[in-house]
């Protein structure tokens, strides 16, 4: 059986993965949900000085107080920064790294690079407005609306969305990735693609090609990109294939 350190993306926290986390354990699996710093319950540990750097601090931590080993840590989202930080720094005690609807990040990348400059520049302002200066309001569903991310959501869950939803600390967005960022390699990667990832990777976009290519297995799962919530039983069906 294997033991899972799932991560959250953006303004979630393990509260997200709860039903992932309850079907993995159904299949004998150890599920160990996380949340980061200046989220969800977390969410008064976090400051102005929060960044990316606190959050792959916080995965790291977290594996080595629990001495945790052979670990399947797996990504969503935003997590996807975090993770690729972390296991440039644990890869002795990684078995598997799996990215849901996300992808590594460079050396020297950042959350902000994934947009167009007038997108970030959005960002920016919405910070300073209502953010006091440091804090990205989850956008309005409206707006997550606009592409299929939100597919598969029911109302209850969009509601719950809403509602647990907390404000992400800005510079996990405006801190560039550096350090290590690549795992051992005898470390497996998966990548579960949700409806805009598959369309991105249909679409042939150069910088995604190699995860169509070993050592990458690649798992669909036909939801928006919220998965952990639309599709928590499918989705800890493939986890548990992966693992298998």
């Amino acid at each position: 059986m294997a033991t899972f350190v799932l991560v959250p993306g953006a303004w979630l926290g393990a509260w997200a993965w709860e039903d992932t986390a309850r079907a993995l354990r159904e299949r004998g699996h150890t599920a160990l949900p996380l949340t980061l710093t200046g989220l969800a319950e977390h969410a008064d540990q976090g400051e102005p000085e929060t960044d990316l750097n606190t959050h792959i601090a916080d995965i790291t931590g977290f594996i080595e107080r629990n001495d945790l080993r052979d670990v399947t840590l797996v990504a969503h989202s935003y997590a996807a920064a975090p993770v690729t930080g972390a296991a440039g720094r644990l890869s002795d005690r990684l078995k598997r790294l799996v990215y849901v609807d996300s992808a590594p990040f460079a050396a020297g990348m950042r959350m902000l690079d994934l947009m167009p400059p007038q997108a970030a520049d959005q960002l920016r302002q919405q910070v300073d407005a209502s953010g006091d200066g440091w804090r990205l309001p989850m956008p309005p569903l409206e707006v997550l609306g606009l592409s299929s991310s939100l597919d598969g959501l029911d109302e209850s869950q969009r509601n719950l969305l809403r509602s647990r939803a907390t404000p992400q600390p800005f510079g996990t967005y405006t801190q560039r990735l550096d350090g290590p960022s690549e795992p051992g390699p005898g470390v497996d990667r998966v990548l579960v693609a949700c409806h805009d990832f598959t369309g991105l990777l249909a679409a042939g976009v150069p910088m995604l090609a190699y995860l169509n290519q070993p050592p990458w297995r690649r798992f669909d799962l036909p939801t928006g990109h919220w998965a952990l919530l639309s599709a928590p039983a499918e989705l800890a069906d493939i986890l548990d294939k992966a693992v298998s």
